[in-house]
């Protein structure tokens, strides 16, 4: 009798250890020959009706240049692919209609990296709260759709609040 219960309580965490790490992979996803690193996006206020998602990076591991040239989430009325950049002494953000993911190479997608690029998620249904997760669908040029999961945390860098419109002119 003491066996078949070790024996089920081994076959529990066996699983509860899978289903853990199963989570822990779950920050990683690939599509063709790109490698999405952990999308998340930071919580925003109530009343909010934008909210920004980001992308650690995007490597492409293949010999074929790529871009990203849309994203959809339930969540949102429209993704838009943007990306800030200084212009004197502004910080102005604006939309592009693709990403270069070259060959070879990673693109970061998140606050304070050298190119800005960011996911503007507009027309929000509902607003992004801390440890909340959300699908956002990815479309590449050539590796063709993906379908991440961006989980919602605060930022990790003091002085990072969520990211809105406010301040940054189009």
């Amino acid at each position: 009798m003491f066996s078949k219960t070790r024996r089920q309580l081994s076959n529990t965490l066996a699983a509860a250890l899978l289903t853990i790490s199963g989570v822990a992979l779950a920050t990683d996803f690939k599509v063709g020959e790109l490698k999405i690193d952990q999308p998340y996006a930071h919580p925003t206020g109530p009343g909010m009706k934008n909210g920004a998602a980001y992308l650690q990076s995007i490597s492409n591991q293949g010999k074929v240049a790529d871009q990203l040239i849309s994203a959809s989430s339930p969540l949102a009325g429209r993704v838009e692919l943007h990306r800030m950049e200084m212009q004197g002494d502004i910080m102005r953000m604006r939309e592009l209609s693709a990403i270069d993911v070259p060959a070879g190479r990673s693109v970061a997608m998140g606050r304070g990296t050298p190119d800005g690029y960011h996911l503007m998620l507009m027309d929000l249904k509902q607003p992004l709260k801390e440890g909340e997760r959300f699908p956002l669908k990815l479309r590449f040029k050539n590796a063709g759709e993906t379908e991440v999961t961006v989980v919602v945390q605060q930022p990790k860098a003091a002085g990072h609040g969520a990211h809105s419109d406010k301040g940054h002119k189009h």
